[in-house]
């Protein structure tokens, strides 16, 4: 019971922290020069991301099993995982020109994802939906830990890419973008900071969505193997199955347009926002609305 209690503080807590950092990284947005607020809103994020592991830690105690059966666990994995690629994007553009305007932008898109992660997990998901059960016969697997957290990561790594293109496409609306080469999405020169910042936020989504696809390719692989040895079939067209296809395909047509065709800035930073509605689809939707082997019949 002492756990139960401590999760339920960590949970709430959690939201509190990164409804904070939301606040504080749009504050940092519209007062620039306030280099106070995005300090303080790392730090936050950093706390975030530790008492998120802490609350995933506590589950896995209670329960005996990596805390990745059910939706409640899964959502505070993912917005751990968000929070991860939050810090590694501030790490990754520390030497950037625009290093401050850059940290101030990915909060103030990555922080209100994660929060509204946790407060829909804390605050809306029904109570039984939220307890530690006994795994069922096919989850009791190493395989749980192996395809689910990869799957997972993989989705917070490309959630946060697209959210970086989306960026770009709001801090370079109205520019002419002149680009060259096929590597990290480089600038010709500009006529302003924003194409600059630009580019910032081009690079990071691609290096991102770089990481995150690899994780997306062997979350499915061992998905299969799993499938295979639960089920003997490695692949049935379960709606979750089709739709981790298509975000697959999805983002390996934004790779392959980037590394082959040259492409940059907006029109595969169009494609990789796209790609954001079908992460949500893939691992939400189809949870939630679909009927399958991976539903949590919530909606049915």
């Amino acid at each position: 019971m002492e756990l139960v209690r401590l999760e339920n503080l960590l949970d709430n807590a959690s939201f509190g922290l990164l409804f904070g950092a939301m606040l504080i990284y749009w504050l940092s947005v519209a007062f620039s020069e306030w280099n106070w607020l995005r300090s303080l809103g790392s730090g936050i994020m950093v706390i975030a991301n530790i008492t998120v592991a802490t609350l995933l830690t506590a589950r896995w105690i209670e329960a005996g099993y990596f805390p990745l059966s059910n939706l409640y666990e899964s959502l505070f994995f993912i917005a751990w995982g968000i929070t991860a690629m939050h810090l590694l994007v501030e790490q990754m553009g520390k030497r950037s020109s625009h290093s401050a305007k850059t940290k101030s932008l990915v909060g103030a898109f990555t922080a209100p994802l994660a929060m509204g992660i946790t407060a829909f997990a804390a605050l809306v998901l029904p109570e039984n939906m939220r307890l530690s059960e006994p795994l069922v016969p096919a989850l009791k697997s190493n395989w749980l830990m192996m395809h689910v957290s990869v799957m997972l990561f993989s989705y917070a790594a490309l959630m946060v890419g697209s959210l970086l293109a989306i960026s770009f496409l709001i801090v370079t609306q109205g520019q002419e973008v002149a680009l060259q080469g096929n590597s990290w999405g480089r600038f010709m020169p500009s006529s302003g900071n924003r194409l600059d910042l630009g580019q910032t936020l081009d690079n990071l989504s691609y290096r991102l969505i770089g990481i995150g696809f690899p994780l997306l390719t062997i979350g499915i692989i061992a998905g299969a193997v799993w499938a295979n040895e639960a089920w003997g079939s490695y692949w049935s067209w379960d709606p979750k199955e089709t739709w981790s296809l298509i975000t697959w395909l999805v983002f390996a047509a934004y790779l392959h347009t980037r590394i082959t065709k040259g492409w940059q800035g907006k029109r595969p930073a169009i494609l990789a926002s796209l790609g954001l509605g079908v992460v949500w689809i893939c691992y939400l939707g189809v949870n939630l609305l679909g009927k399958g082997l991976h539903s949590y019949g919530w909606f049915l």
